[in-house]
This record gives C-alpha cells, sequence and structure tokens, in this order.
C-alpha cells in the first residue's frame, strides 16, 4: 500500500491508500488545503485538529450546496424528458392539400404578344412627342 505525503495548511501528512489512488488523493488533499488556507488566512494558526474541522465542514457546505443543485438539475431534466416523450407521441398533424393553378401557355403566349405591342406603341408615342 503506497505512502503519499500531502500538504494541507502548511503542515505534512503522511497517508496510505490503494495502489493507483495517489492521483486522488492528491486532488481531495488539494480541496482540503484550498479551504484550510482560508481559514489560515482569517484567523491566523489554528490547532490541527481544528483546523481540519473546520476545513472539513466547509467542504461539506460546498458539497451539500452542489447536491441541491444536482437535484434541481435532475428535477429540470425530467420535466424536460416527460414534456419530450408527450410531444413524440403527439400524432403528426395531417398533410395539407394545396392546389396551385397552372397558366395555360395559350395565355402566357398572349401576354407576352400584348406587352410587346404595348412596347411598340409607347416607343411610337416618344417618338412622336420627340419630334
Amino acid at each position: 500500500m503506497p505512502e503519499v505525503t500531502i500538504h494541507i495548511g502548511g503542515r505534512d501528512f503522511e497517508v496510505s491508500c490503494q495502489e493507483g489512488e495517489e492521483s486522488f488523493l492528491h486532488s481531495a488533499a488539494k480541496m482540503l488545503d484550498e479551504e484550510a488556507r482560508v481559514l489560515s488566512d482569517q484567523i491566523g494558526r489554528i490547532p490541527e485538529g481544528r483546523m481540519l474541522l473546520m476545513a472539513g465542514l466547509m467542504l461539506a457546505d460546498k458539497t451539500a450546496a452542489v447536491e441541491d443543485r444536482i437535484k434541481e438539475v435532475e428535477a429540470q431534466l425530467a420535466e424536460c424528458t416527460g414534456e419530450l416523450a408527450r410531444l413524440r407521441d403527439v400524432p403528426a398533424p395531417e398533410a395539407e392539400r394545396i392546389e396551385v393553378p397552372v397558366v395555360p401557355d395559350s395565355v402566357t403566349e398572349t401576354l407576352a404578344e400584348l406587352a410587346a405591342r404595348a412596347e411598340a406603341l409607347a416607343a411610337e408615342v416618344e417618338e412622336k412627342a420627340a419630334s
């Protein structure tokens, strides 16, 4: 079983852990150390037991707040999941038939001829007005 030295509140501690768990222990010790440093910055030097107790309580408080937030998020997720399931169960709307009228080719051709005549007449009027 590996022995690991961790640093908390400016003090060193020798701790045993399972093989391969060293990085997790260092990570946990770092979190505890950060809380202990806050205490020592605010209060100054305090007995080891009290420092560890207070730092542990501060971490527990943060953990409780995170757990409360997780419960809120899980409730929101459950609500959204229910809404999604409800929306999936809603039948698709029936297709709506839309009829688009088709203009016959003969009408298009007639309109093109009328436009050409109107342009020719407009050109004649402009020519007579200019002279």
